[in-house]
């Protein structure tokens, strides 16, 4: 049941402005980028999609050649170590992408587990390219977000919109030649990942959050059907018991923020949230996606938590949030 709509809960008051990115900005997000802040982890063998159902919060042993699954990578407490987009590209080899500053120290906890299991890790992100396409540059015909499309030289994910915009994630060969259409600026690329809603975890936030806090529930990045995982009793409890307080929400502000910043709130301006991922608006200012406690919607105005405190805005999602936590 949807119950959060697109920024708040339904049956309280908002007290934070609400900001709506102008359609000229809307309009810059058209094109191609090269991203070069994402890596790849590939897993080879037999039991390479077992062996990665068995330690990330989706199911990648049903997972089909036609769809990608977004997933986390916990502590056994729940707390995230990564965030990841992964796909088959056949029954033994499956493609994990995440930031490529995790890459390294997720490969090493990830390769402590594989004991007797028929699989190998590795960095696989020199032998790749990855691109984000943006409006007219998107591929094939309009399908929902982790819909998969692969041909004989890449591999095009589709995402969620940037408030309409379309988006996909691009994969090829290291030589392959780049997908057509204009250059799209890695800046307002990464505007658009924010716009998206959907956060990839980055070093600075490393284990703050349980997936429903980044809105994994609400995405396609939790199932709750699958068995055990590193962290599934935490976050399953979280879903089902209602004890989650906190949940991500975008926001807009005139001073530049950073991630793992406090966000303040309230009369007391206390601490009620954490900048999670941040970027540059076109309209000016900076947009970021923060988690937010709950009540901290309707006590207050929202601080970003810099030298200079300044009032944040609201933007509303792409999505709507699930209400069942």
């Amino acid at each position: 049941m949807v119950g959060y709509g697109l920024f708040g809960n339904d049956n309280g008051a908002m007290n934070a402005p609400l900001h709506l990115p102008s359609a000229h900005a809307l309009a810059t997000l058209q094109g191609v980028a090269r991203l070069e802040h994402l890596g790849v982890i590939r897993v080879l063998g037999a039991d390479a999609a077992k062996f990665i159902h068995n330690q990330l919060s989706q199911d990648f042993s049903l997972l089909g050649l036609q769809e990608a699954r977004l997933a986390a990578y916990c502590t056994a407490q729940g707390r995230m170590l990564a965030s990841f987009i992964g796909f088959k590209r056949s029954a033994t080899e499956l493609l994990l992408i995440c930031d490529k500053e995790l890459l390294a120290p997720t490969l090493k906890r990830l390769s402590m587990f594989v004991l007797r299991a028929q699989a190998k890790l590795s960095d696989a992100s020199a032998e790749f390219a990855l691109y984000g396409l943006a409006g007219a540059a998107v591929q094939g015909e309009s399908s929902p977000p982790w819909a998969l499309h692969p041909s004989a030289t890449a591999s095009c994910i589709n995402l969620y919109p940037a408030h309409g915009v379309a988006r996909q994630l691009w994969l090829g060969a290291a030589d392959a030649p780049a997908p057509e259409g204009p250059v799209l600026a890695p800046e307002l690329w990464l505007w658009g990942e924010v716009m998206g809603g959907v956060a990839t975890l980055n070093a600075k936030v490393v284990e703050a959050f349980v997936p429903q806090m980044l809105n994994f529930e609400s995405i396609g990045g939790v199932n709750f059907k699958k068995g055990c995982y590193p962290g599934q009793e935490v976050v399953a409890r979280s879903q089902f018991r209602g004890t989650l307080k906190r949940r991500a929400f975008l926001l807009h502000g005139a001073t530049k923020m950073s991630a793992g910043d406090a966000i303040l709130g309230g009369a007391a301006a206390s601490d009620v949230g954490t900048v999670v991922q941040v970027a540059a608006s076109p309209d000016g200012g900076f947009d970021a996606i923060g988690v937010l406690q709950l009540h901290a919607l309707q006590e207050g105005p929202l601080l970003a938590g810099t030298p200079t405190p300044a009032t944040l805005s609201l933007i509303t999602l792409p999505y709507a949030l699930l209400e069942d936590i």
